[in-house]
């Protein structure tokens, strides 16, 4: 069982951070602390008391890191809970949603209206602006996609939502920390993709009166989201903001990466993540590139990490125009403490195998 523990430890390199993020030290301490907290931070007595004031003291930390006020954090068991909360709680009958969004958005409503996307992966601002034209509409655009790192143009996106009467909900689940969070009417955060828990987010509500409740009962959240708080979770996501992260430095090892493979990369035309590179072995399916890769001691992902053991073509390439390649690609996603000499092994790794399957594939 130690040889085990020791060779998982030496021998695999994680370059799956867009997926999920080591939690931070900072963050187990006060998550931690919290638990050895007792007390619920709805009870009126001395520890519930005390509860309630570190769950506000966390929101106040989140709120600055935000720049928002404190009222408009509503916390969630994390992105998918947080956007549901915003496409159900709304209380707008229109909902349009760029076509390469997280399936957590496009499966949430089964009359989704799907805004395409050109082919670097960006939204068709036309396309767009025609679907406003039938009224307003609540619509959401990510501010980063989680496949591909590409950027979306969210200045544009807001004038033409607001032009038309509607509301913008931007999932910033993958952006936060990497880019300043967008102007928007919702916007959603994850900890675990920053160094926190998981199962714990945030809802940015720029208007808290303009929402209703979806998860009713108990009255928690003001009333927005019932439920008896994650205070642990809650405390380590407030000190993982707190711990500062670099992760601008990346885009050099990520470029150079690609450089290197000389490899076909999806979404390469448009500004990304620095942390993200999408790469396409043609002939080859992501989930044999996963595997391969994983043997090796490499673990990166085939598109989205929305369900345990399931591997199929990516909907975000599709939408792209990218047909069979949707499904003949790996995201590989590195993290601030990633090294140049992982990202180098890495880059053997992927040589090699390129060379054994894609010859098999010939």
């Amino acid at each position: 069982m130690g040889d085990m523990g020791e060779f998982a430890t030496k021998s695999r390199i994680y370059l799956d951070h867009a997926a999920t993020t080591p939690v931070l030290p900072a963050a187990v301490a006060a998550m931690t602390a919290a638990m050895l907290q007792v007390g619920n931070p709805a009870s009126v007595h001395a520890a519930g008391r005390a509860a309630n004031a570190l769950l506000e003291q966390a929101r106040d930390r989140v709120a600055a890191w935000a720049g928002v006020p404190a009222d408009r954090i509503v916390f969630t068991s994390g992105g998918t809970e947080a956007l549901a909360l915003a496409i159900h709680g709304a209380g707008i009958a229109r909902f349009i949603a760029s076509a390469t969004e997280h399936s957590a958005v496009l499966a949430a409503r089964a009359d989704v209206i799907r805004a395409p996307v050109l082919a670097d992966g960006r939204i068709d601002l036309a396309a767009l602006a025609l679907l406003l034209r039938d009224g307003p509409a609540l619509v959401a655009v990510q501010q980063a996609n989680n496949e591909t790192g590409v950027i979306q143009p969210i200045p544009e996106v807001a004038a033409l939502v607001a032009a038309a009467g509607g509301r913008l909900l931007v999932d910033a689940v993958q952006a936060a920390g990497k880019l300043p969070l967008a102007d928007a009417d919702f916007i959603t955060v994850s900890a675990h993709k920053l160094g926190g828990p998981p199962g714990v987010g945030v809802l940015i509500v720029r208007d808290p009166g303009q929402l209703a409740a979806v998860q009713r009962g108990g009255g928690q959240e003001r009333g927005l989201r019932g439920g008896t708080a994650n205070l642990p979770g809650i405390a380590g996501f407030a000190a993982a903001l707190d711990t500062p992260q670099d992760w601008t430095r990346l885009a050099a090892l990520r470029d150079g990466l690609e450089a290197r493979l000389g490899a076909v990369v999806h979404g390469a035309a448009a500004p990304r993540l620095p942390h993200i590179c999408n790469i396409g072995l043609p002939g080859v399916a992501g989930g044999t590139q996963v595997m391969a890769l994983d043997l090796a001691g490499f673990m990166v992902s085939a598109g989205a990490a929305c369900s345990s053991g399931k591997v199929a073509a990516s909907h975000v390439l599709a939408a792209m125009g990218l047909g069979a390649a949707a499904g003949e690609a790996i995201r590989v996603s590195l993290g601030p403490q990633t090294t140049p000499a992982e990202v180098d092994a890495f880059a053997d790794a992927w040589l090699a195998m390129a060379q054994r399957l894609g010859r098999r594939a010939a």
